[in-house]
């Protein structure tokens, strides 16, 4: 069966068997716009063979053609001398000319096989998909593939599409030797690292090495106060930073802020890539977390983890930190682990006495921090920057010992959110502020039947200092602050942690209970005489 079959009008009423007569159709085809409509039935006719297309005869007969009575079944012997001679039962079904009048011979002869003497005429036919079609599509698809794995390269280190095409010359950040395999990980730390320096530092005798975020074109860094201080020992540092691509840089401090441990450090240079900044107060935990900086001075070095908790408290001696009271005492010391600036160096018992401690609320993570880390980079799945590495927990508590460990898959960072807003404010004045309170606390035990829990369940205030914003806010003596915002107290290096992260001046809601009853209160923090 041919292809011009398929174009045959079906008649949707035409059950009868192959041999029912065919009635007699017109010779010539009607003009186009002479064309009706197909009938199911034609008015008055019982045989259901006139259920074909209605044409009106018009034009001259085919005399060559013998007439075909009504009635007359076909014979199976077709007239000899014919093209038809070979095709027996060759009127069967009507031709797909047959609505509009008795094909020719060599119409005939094309629809049911014949070769026919003349040459049939050039038709347009309907386009079909084959499978030439579809290899070219698959191909096209390829090179789209192609394309797309060599434009995420160039996304992730535009600096890679320009000099890895070369092939020859050598891979600066992270190496991409597979484009087609490449992780989340690999694709966030390739967006991320060219924003991450290492940081060398000298002075007063010693030396150390961190490592710092690119902020802005103009070249400031980010990075920790304990890294450009060396732990607080010197005021006067030599600082050299190397990018991403291994150029090197004499670097000035523009201000640091020992209370957050945050710090800026400013370079001339050109085409610098600064950091895409994330939101730590969209995280949670379990999400992919990745640390980037220089370890031990291996700088580029990427580990990768999750979130294992928000808001941790953590306090850290810095000689770097004042001592100065800012209205909150600490007496609930005694951790367990030793809460220590990886790669700040190590004082001498002597120095202690000296030294203050800071209270930061940090993001907590189990991918790698080690010395050298610190003011690196903590990015998100999507190579944004969520915190900056400060700290790493070891077991033990004896700080002489602190100076050989490593990490232990406890490691924090400071959310971004608070960050960049002391960042602003060392850009833009030199130094940061931060609120306070002016109240005395102490932990709250939990009660238990021995009453030897180490469990705390608030800060309850001791005291409260005259015309302190605790004193405006109508705070008082044995009221226990179980909240600030939405941020729950534990205990008093909580707190002050949660209200040091205001700035003087900013409002937050204290939630705490007195005698049994839980309250809230608005307050207008003051300013830390810590800063």
């Amino acid at each position: 069966m041919s292809e011009n079959q398929f174009e045959q009008p079906e008649s949707p009423q035409n059950n009868e068997p192959e041999t029912t007569p065919v009635p007699p159709r017109p010779l010539t085809p009607p003009a186009a716009q002479q064309e009706s409509e197909p009938v199911s039935k034609v008015d008055g006719a019982v045989d259901p063979t006139q259920a074909f297309p209605r044409h009106s005869s018009v034009g001259p007969q085919n005399t060559q053609l013998p007439a075909e009575p009504a009635e007359q079944t076909m014979s199976a012997t077709p007239p000899t001398g014919t093209p038809y001679a070979s095709a027996p039962n060759a009127y069967q079904q009507p031709a797909a000319h047959a609505p509009y009048g008795t094909p020719t011979p060599q119409e005939h002869a094309s629809a049911f096989g014949v070769p026919s003497p003349i040459a049939p005429a050039k038709r347009t036919a309907p386009k079909k998909f084959t499978s030439g079609v579809l290899i070219l599509g698959m191909v096209a698809a390829a090179l789209v593939g192609g394309a797309s794995a060599v434009a995420t390269t160039a996304i992730m280190n535009p600096a890679a599409s320009s000099t890895n095409n070369s092939g020859n010359g050598p891979q600066n950040g992270v190496v991409i030797n597979n484009p087609k395999n490449v992780t989340a990980v690999t694709a966030a730390a390739a967006k991320a690292s060219p924003s991450v320096v290492t940081i060398d530092v000298s002075g007063s005798g010693q030396a150390g090495s961190g490592s710092g975020i690119i902020l802005d074109d103009q070249g400031h860094i980010l990075t920790n106060t304990h890294v450009v201080t060396l732990g607080g020992a010197t005021a006067s540092p030599k600082i050299a930073v190397q990018t991403s691509d291994g150029k090197v840089y004499d670097a000035t401090l523009v201000g640091t802020d020992p209370l957050s441990d945050l710090a800026i450090i400013k370079i001339e240079a050109q085409g610098l890539t600064p950091a895409t900044l994330g939101t730590s107060g969209d995280l949670n935990v379990g999400d992919t977390a990745i640390a980037i900086g220089a370890p031990l001075g291996l700088s580029g070095t990427v580990t990768d983890g999750i979130i294992s908790t928000m808001n941790r408290t953590i306090s850290v001696a810095s000689s770097a930190a004042p001592q100065q009271n800012d209205g909150t005492s600490q007496d609930d010391n005694g951790n367990q682990f030793n809460f220590q600036f990886p790669g700040a160096p190590q004082q001498q018992p002597q120095q202690s006495a000296s030294q203050g401690s800071i209270y930061i609320n940090v993001i907590q993570t189990d991918a790698a921090i080690n010395h050298g880390n610190s003011g690196g980079a903590l990015v998100d799945v999507n190579g944004n920057i969520i915190g900056v590495n400060v700290a790493i927990a070891s077991s033990g508590s004896s700080a002489s010992s602190s100076g050989d460990s490593g990490s232990i898959g406890v490691g924090f960072a400071i959310p971004i959110d608070y960050a960049k807003r002391i960042a602003n404010d060392i850009i833009t004045n030199g130094s940061a502020t931060h609120g306070m309170l002016g109240v005395t606390v102490s932990a709250k035990a939990a009660s238990v039947k021995d009453g030897n829990s180490s469990f705390s369940v608030g800060a309850q205030i001791q005291s409260v200092e005259p015309k302190s914003a605790g004193e405006a806010a109508g705070l008082a003596k044995g009221d226990i602050i179980t909240g600030v915002g939405d941020r729950a107290i534990s205990d008093s290096s909580s707190l002050t942690a949660a209200i040091r992260e205001v700035p003087a001046g900013g409002k937050i809601v204290v939630h705490f209970t007195r005698n049994g009853t839980s309250q809230s209160v608005d307050v207008t923090v003051g300013k830390s005489t810590a800063s």
